[in-house]
């Protein structure tokens, strides 16, 4: 029997995979939850054998929910479900250790497939999205200059932006003008966008 944890924010969309999951053979949903910090606390609790996690979730999303849990739960073999066709996502997902990427358009049968798949140590790559981000350019922005980009994505001045990184105030004025300009964006608030878009952030 394969112990399955589902996070999820859409309440309606977590409840389907739930019902059409619980009908699999072999399969039991042990937890489900709305948020990557709620899917971590209740993987160290439930020690479930593969998680299945949609990529946009509050609080945390599900690829540094997937980070989390390599720690927390290292047993437990990840699946990322996106709705997005953000081919940058892809390649952070392998970074951290994720064994599916899955787009959200598969039905139950196929999404159970998977997990089976997955739970027996293989891999399962959506083939677009494989394929799209052998495409995708690669990140032009350093470590240091994503860090920052990522700490200014809530709006937060530069003064607290440093304080968070350790680091001066004009080192973060100047990591910050760099991603902009090698991102060609407007400001720092398109540079984030844009970053996002490509799911670099």
């Amino acid at each position: 029997m394969i112990r399955l944890l589902l996070a999820e924010d859409h309440h309606l969309v977590r409840g389907a995979f739930v019902a059409l999951l619980g009908t699999e053979p072999g399969i039991e949903v042990v937890g489900e939850a709305g948020r990557g910090d709620e899917a971590v606390r209740l993987a160290a609790e439930l020690r479930p054998d593969v998680a299945v996690l949609d990529i946009d979730m509050p609080v945390m999303d599900g690829l540094e929910a997937a980070e989390r849990l390599a720690t927390v739960t290292p047993a437990c073999r990840v699946v990322i479900v996106t709705g997005h066709g953000r081919p940058g996502y892809l390649r952070r997902a392998m970074e951290v250790g994720v064994r599916g990427f899955v787009g959200k358009e598969q039905p139950a049968t196929a999404l159970a497939k998977i997990i089976r798949q997955v739970h027996e140590g293989r891999r399962y790559i959506d083939p677009e999205l494989a394929a799209d981000a052998l495409a995708l350019r690669e990140c032009p922005l350093t470590p240091r200059e994503l860090d920052t980009l990522r700490a200014a994505a809530g709006g937060a001045p530069v003064s607290r932006i440093a304080r968070g990184l350790g680091l001066s105030e004009g080192t973060v004025r100047n990591y910050l003008s760099a991603a902009v300009t090698k991102l060609a964006a407007d400001n720092r608030h398109a540079a984030v966008r844009h970053a996002k878009d490509m799911g670099w952030l």
